[in-house]
């Protein structure tokens, strides 16, 4: 999963270095504890964007539902809490289910990162999304469509992968009240 701040590049021309700092360390703070929550690994930060995974080992199995829900209570939390968001950002969000390869590279600076066409996908699905909206592949839909609603497809064209349907993830599909787990 990426999620990415909205406009957030053209608005920290506008803040100080300390306000930008703040800003993100807040909000990246807040999503940390969401992902230790749901038993997710965070991958990295990059500028405004967050990266997170899950099924890289046996800790959450179900790993599909549980970035599905983060990824709806991200949003919640940034329409909701003042505190973690005072300046009223949004976020976009892209998730993407399939192979990929992890790993570190490199001499320097070493850092944990995942590559392949599923790490692709999700990255260039959340660039086509607008604040608020959650967008996944069609093989995360299959995986969430009896307990998540979703809207779609949209077919889109996606640099180097040609027209892909597009679903945006509503939440939770309510039955007489409850929310189906």
């Amino acid at each position: 999963m990426f999620a990415d701040i909205v406009n957030f590049t053209q608005l920290a021309a506008s803040l100080s270095p300390n306000q930008v700092f703040t800003t993100l360390n807040q909000i990246f703070s807040a999503f940390d504890e969401l992902a230790e929550k749901y038993g997710l690994e965070k991958i990295k930060t990059i500028g405004d964007a967050y990266m997170i995974a899950g099924g890289l080992d046996n800790n959450c199995p179900d790993y599909a539902h549980a970035i599905a829900d983060m990824a709806i209570e991200m949003n919640a939390t940034l329409s909701q809490n003042r505190s973690i968001n005072p300046l009223d950002l949004g976020i976009r969000i892209g998730i993407g289910t399939g192979p990929l390869i992890a790993g570190v590279v490199g001499k320097k600076k070493f850092i944990y990162d995942l590559w392949g066409d599923t790490v692709n996908i999700a990255s260039r699905i959340t660039s086509e999304g607008l604040s608020g909206m959650i967008q996944c592949d069609a093989t995360t839909y299959r995986r969430l469509a009896r307990t998540f609603d979703f809207d779609g497809p949209k077919t889109t064209p996606l640099k180097g992968k040609g027209n892909v349907d597009i679903y945006s993830l509503i939440g939770r599909k309510i039955i007489y009240g409850q929310s189906l787990h």
